[in-house]
């Protein structure tokens, strides 16, 4: 896609617009929070959670809903909607030139789309000498657009894609129904479809999804990933049609916990958390034994991840717990 352009112009934008210009110093909130949406999804589907920020953190933080990929516009592709969210941010940050610091909260394929986009726009820290080497490590985080990256949520996302066995419940595990929906799937999703399904093979390059678990070429990636300090996945364990509880959880099925009824009186529907550390790069060494999804699996392990599994099976919707986790 190239060069976005906006590069960063905020002390321009900030003369240009007066409503852009700076907060006297400690007059308002300098954390950004982008807020991404899912399929055919809108601003809409993240109302509810924009007023409860604005409710209980409106000194703390300002509340973006991502409007540039909406409806039909997020069949265009992942990488096209990266693209268009990574452009949405830059014009965000710059109309607020006393930003400092930026999260993400993402639905569904919206966690794909922000994982894109961050790529996009992942600086990397300044070099203490010019064959210092790259690294992956705390202590070597970049800037996302300039910002200290602090929280990149994910809601009901299929990390791993759609393909492989249950990935999408809805296909009831069957084998012909799910080998089908690989052939089909891109006629109703569009370039979306292809990519969650990893059928894209464009120019001989590997899946889009193969090429997020790792830096390439200029889309970094994996380093935009480790630079946030948290990274938290919210996953269904059952009732979620849509997005499988392994894709959803970076896991393997051997990896899923045995969970019980919650004793959270406040979020009752929470029911096993983990913080999954870190693999060494050892251990993530591709092999012509692995399968796509393991490959998926052990490039996303390379960086630490909050993960938090919900079930609504005592609640009277949870037949859309897939948007209802997002309350």
């Amino acid at each position: 896609m190239g060069d976005l352009g906006g590069g960063d112009r905020r002390e321009a934008a900030a003369e240009e617009d007066p409503a852009a210009a700076p907060a006297p110093a400690g007059a308002g909130p300098d954390h950004l929070v982008v807020m991404v949406h899912g399929i055919v999804g809108s601003t809409a589907d993240w109302k509810f959670g924009a007023e409860q920020f604005d409710k209980l953190l409106s000194d703390k933080v300002i509340v973006h809903c991502s409007n540039r990929n909406m409806r039909k516009l997020t069949l265009d592709g992942i990488d096209v909607m990266g693209e268009r969210l990574a452009q949405e941010v830059i014009e965000e940050i710059n109309r607020r030139p006393y930003i400092k610091k930026i999260s993400f909260v993402a639905h569904s394929v919206g966690g794909l789309v922000a994982r894109y986009a961050i790529g996009r726009l992942y600086r990397p820290p300044k070099q203490t000498s010019e064959n210092a080497p790259q690294s992956l490590s705390d202590n070597n985080r970049g800037t996302i657009h300039g910002l200290e990256a602090v929280n990149f949520i994910t809601v009901a996302s299929p990390h791993l894609g759609s393909r492989g066995n249950k990935q999408v419940p809805f296909l009831f595990g069957v084998t012909a129904i799910e080998n089908f929906a690989c052939c089909i799937i891109h006629l109703i999703f569009g370039r979306t479809g292809k990519h969650l399904f990893l059928t894209d093979y464009d120019d001989g390059k590997p899946p889009l999804l193969q090429r997020m678990v790792d830096n390439w070429g200029d889309l970094q990636f994996m380093s935009a990933l480790q630079a946030f300090r948290r990274r938290v996945a919210y996953s269904n364990a059952c009732y979620d049609h849509i997005v499988g509880w392994r894709t959803s959880s970076i896991r393997q099925d051997s990896e899923l916990p045995k969970w019980v009824d919650s004793t959270n009186k406040i979020y009752p529907h929470i029911v096993y958390e983990e913080l999954s550390k870190a693999e060494a790069p050892n251990q993530c060494v591709d092999t012509d034994n692995c399968t796509l999804e393991e490959r998926l699996l052990r490039g996303l392990k390379r960086v630490s991840w909050e993960k938090v599994d919900v079930s609504f099976h005592n609640s009277k919707v949870r037949s859309a717990a897939h948007s209802v986790i997002q309350t």
